[in-house]
Formats: C-alpha cells, structure tokens, sequence
C-alpha cells in the first residue's frame, strides 16, 4: 500500500464515490449513479495501472486517463448538485477532492514529459 499524497487521496476519493453511490441507489438515482461510481472509482485504477507501465509514454498515457476520468467525475458531481442529490456541502467537499486529484495528475503528467524529454 502506498502513501504518497496522491494514493491517498484517491483512495479516500473512490471510497466517498462508492457512498455517494450507494446512497443514491437508495434514492433509486440509477443512471448518474452508475456513471460516477465507474469514472470516480476507475481514477485510481488507472493511476495503479501506470505503476507498472511498460515505457514512459504508457505511464504517461495512463496518467492522462486518469486526468479524463477525473474530470468526467467532476461533470457527474455537478449534475448531481444542480438536481438536488447532493448538498451545497457534499458537492464542495467532493468537487475540491476531485479538483485536488487534478491537479496532482496534471502536475504528474508535466513531470513525467519534462523527463522524457531530457532523456
């Protein structure tokens, strides 16, 4: 198990995603449920898939999903807010742990390139 600032906050952020999933099933919100639990959770699949890229272009490509699914989750998070299944609350609360998780991937894929291009 890992514990730089990214693993952990992804790890923290899928596992609100999966409550926040579980809560709007409950309200019977089937169809923006499904689509975040899948975008939200996929984020920190895809960052583990990157540990073991086979070349830099793949860790980079890998970290770009991440960044998309990221950014797919923040859409859903919004819709979610303007129909009411989320609190004024709940949606900053998720929406700065998404935007976080941004920032740390676009910061990541930067890095990445700088280095491939030194190389």
């Amino acid at each position: 198990m890992r514990n730089d600032e990214l693993s952990i906050q992804y790890v923290y952020f899928a596992v609100s995603i999966i409550n926040l999933v579980r809560e709007l099933k409950s309200k019977h919100e089937t169809v923006i449920s499904n689509h975040i639990g899948r975008s939200g959770s996929s984020i920190g699949a895809n960052i583990r898939e990157a540990q073991y890229a086979h070349s830099k272009p793949d860790f980079i490509a890998k970290l770009q999903t991440s960044l998309k699914e990221a950014n797919e989750t923040g859409y859903w998070l919004e819709l979610l807010y303007k129909t009411g299944y989320l609190t004024e609350r709940q949606y900053k609360s998720l929406d700065s742990a998404c935007t976080s998780i941004r920032v740390m991937l676009i910061a990541s894929i930067n890095t990445a390139k700088q280095n491939t291009q030194t190389n």
